[in-house]
């Protein structure tokens, strides 16, 4: 809404209730009762559309659709009398009615969403506060069904509305002051109890791209139906509006086999691409289709054809035709390509694309080792390849974070490494400076590591992963309630991946949310994750019985998705089940002597495993408030697997909170350089003002 409505109110012959039951008043405060349901649904159209005529056809057959056309059109006509009438008898003159059309006066309407709106545009705070408590969470013209036909209708009006209202309260938060837009935000989620934009451009259509099928009547490398959906997913990415299902977890869904609209279900999204590539003698013919995920049904569809070298050194195809239909089918504007730096060998591309599906198939063994492979044979054939570097950086952070590894923080500087070439050469590689943040934690620097995740979220916010690590970032610092929004949208773009519950639920744990974490971490579970967050939400609740036993059912998982620690042979399954049943009760018990008993434990193992500073000795002393271990191990040594640990420091219950409390714990966090980081960027939620001030 513009400035000029503010303007209107003034004028105005009637003030409408759009939000919960739809309601009229006179200028004289009136209400205007209208007993004809059917007349007060042709005027909630019309306040819905103020600034629109709307079709008198159309208008019959939203309201009338079990009637014959004419019989429709005879009904509204005399629907559209009695309301008049009606109205007249309130003084109220602003219904247009012509042969064809319907609308209302210019300027002749008052309503609450215009309150909130011009509050919004206004750069009023405390107006659009007021506003948004005053409407709640109370939908559009609430009321029982109607028809399906309206039902559906008024069902995409309140999702356009309830977009347009979350881009107009991401701007104004993000232009307020800080405790006025913190205000804001908590106003935003009265009505949106997961609102978590509150910095960026609200999206109005969730979307994934998923694989494209491929049929070759030639062989050989061939590459284009992986290159037509890298394409399409790097430029939906870049336009206002739309928020794409991140890659791992559309790898993930599509392998179920499921049908469309359980696979846009799974992922969260309202629409799927699909598509398929065919090559014969004759060139290459190419499919796509824009399906609803609701309905399954097709919304738009295209075929293009040619050469491979066609599509291949003119991917302007895709954005002048392809992007533009598609946001067209979905109302939406579409921004100017983003600025992609990408290479002009097609064997350079091929190996990147087959890299980065490697690096995609989580949990599967020598798969990163292959990737990087490929990923590093594509830079022999292109050392210019600047988002190949970036994959290559990603590979190795990602090899040093979840495969057994004893150079960990080697591979975190060579994944450093990588991600400084990737910008140098391309400046606007946002996921590179992400890796560059996770490197710098292994240098005891987070301030410059948050710094980078920062500039990463600047630079490229519609990326899942660079969401993921300044989300996490925030953790590390104890600072949850400002990672929330960040770790709730990983989510939303990963729906599937694990590792992003497991952020979800130290958040939620953090500020005092269980409810909310055992939630996020049983749908960890269910996705075949290891639950080890779901018993550490347990524990947290006061179930140290179901704590115990879930975290020794996750023994079956030691080996494959629970990788074992590095340089440790494998254990047969009665010392498993026997180290695990020890552990489970030592850490989620609640009785001092287990808990003792295993702590003395990992002393031992601390002092004798090939990697002393592994997740599975630091994890469990952090649960348990071993404080000392604690800090001797992230003083000694940061990597990107233990560094996942730390955002459960901030857990306020016992005995996790022990290490926080604990006497040294302010000189400790001055070593790994958390200080440095609060006094830049602010204290953490449960150390508001640094203790040491006199």
């Amino acid at each position: 809404m513009d400035r000029a409505k503010a303007k209107v109110a003034a004028q105005a012959s009637i003030t409408a209730t759009l939000f919960g039951e739809f309601r009229i008043e006179a200028l004289n405060g009136r209400i205007v009762s209208l007993s004809n349901r059917r007349a007060g649904l042709v005027l909630a159209i019309l306040c819905l559309e103020p600034e629109h005529t709307i079709d008198r056809e159309a208008l019959a057959r939203l309201l009338w659709p079990d009637r014959f056309l004419p019989q429709a059109k005879a009904s509204l006509r005399q629907c559209l009398l009695d309301l008049k009438r009606k109205l007249q008898e309130h003084g109220i003159d602003c219904l247009l009615v012509s042969r064809a059309e319907v609308s209302l006066a210019p300027g002749c309407l008052h309503c609450d969403l215009f309150d909130l709106e011009s509050a919004l545009c206004a750069e009023n705070p405390e107006a659009a506060i007021g506003a948004l408590l005053a409407i709640g969470n109370r939908p559009l013209v609430q009321g029982p069904s109607f028809n399906p036909a309206f039902d559906d209708w008024i069902t995409t009006r309140r999702e356009h509305m309830d977009a347009r209202l979350r881009a107009g309260l991401s701007e104004a938060i993000r232009r307020s002051p800080r405790a006025l837009g913190d205000r804001l935000l908590e106003a935003a989620r009265a009505r949106f109890p997961s609102y978590r934009t509150f910095n960026r451009v609200a999206h109005q259509a969730r979307i994934a791209v998923l694989p494209f099928q491929q049929i070759d009547n030639i062989g050989g490398n061939f590459f284009l139906a992986d290159g037509i959906v890298d394409e399409l997913s790097t430029r939906l990415a870049g336009i206002a509006g739309i928020a794409l299902a991140g890659r791992t977890s559309v790898a993930a869904v599509i392998d179920k086999g499921q049908t469309l609209i359980q696979t846009a279900y799974d992922l969260g999204v309202t629409y799927l691409i699909e598509g398929e590539v065919r090559r014969d003698e004759r060139g290459i013919a190419v499919r796509l289709a824009l399906i609803s995920g609701q309905s399954g049904t097709e919304v738009w569809s295209d075929r293009l054809s040619g050469s491979i070298e066609e599509f291949f050194e003119s991917r302007k195809v895709i954005g002048a035709n392809v992007i533009a239909a598609i946001c067209r089918a979905l109302d939406l504007t579409p921004s100017p390509a983003p600025s992609r730096r990408m290479t002009s060998d097609r064997e350079a591309y091929a190996l990147f694309l087959q890299g980065r599906a490697m690096i995609q198939k989580i949990g599967i063994e020598g798969a990163y080792a292959k990737g990087i492979q490929f990923l590093e044979q594509a830079l022999e054939v292109d050392p210019e390849f600047a988002e190949c570097w970036t994959a290559l950086a990603n590979a190795h952070i990602m090899t040093a974070a979840i495969t057994p590894s004893l150079e960990r923080v080697a591979q975190s500087a060579e994944a450093a490494r990588c991600a400084e070439r990737a910008i140098v050469l391309d400046p606007g590689q946002g996921h590179a400076f992400s890796i560059l943040g996770i490197h710098e934690w292994t240098r005891s620097n987070p301030a410059r590591g948050l710094e980078m995740a920062f500039e990463a979220y600047t630079r490229d916010p519609n990326d899942a992963d660079v969401c993921s690590r300044l989300g996490s970032c925030l953790l590390y610092l104890g600072k949850a309630r400002e990672a929330l929004p960040y770790v709730e949208e990983a989510v939303d773009r990963d729906p599937v991946y694990g590792r992003n519950y497991a952020m979800l639920t130290s958040a939620y744990l953090n500020v005092g949310e269980v409810d909310k974490a055992l939630a996020a971490a049983q749908r960890m579970a269910d996705l075949g994750t290891p639950a080890i967050w779901l018993a550490l939400a347990q524990m947290v609740s006061g179930d140290h019985e179901a704590a115990v036993n879930t975290h020794y059912d996750t023994r079956v998982f030691l080996g494959s998705t629970f990788m074992r620690p590095p340089g440790v042979p494998p254990m047969d399954d009665a010392a498993r089940d026997a180290y695990f049943a020890f552990a489970a009760r030592g850490i989620y018990s609640g009785k001092e002597e287990d808990r003792k008993a295993y702590c003395q434990m990992l002393e031992g193992l601390h002092a004798s495993m090939p990697d002393p500073y592994d997740s599975t000795i630091i994890f469990p002393a952090i649960f348990m408030g071993h404080s000392d271990l604690v800090m001797k191990i992230y003083s000694e040594c940061i990597h990107p697997a233990n560094m996942f640990g730390l955002m459960s420091l901030w857990i306020d219950v016992d005995p996790i909170n022990r290490t926080i409390r604990h006497p040294g714990f302010m000189e400790f966090a001055d070593a790994i350089g958390m200080v440095d980081a609060w006094e830049r960027f602010g204290w953490p939620d449960l150390i508001p003002i640094d203790p040491r001030t006199p």
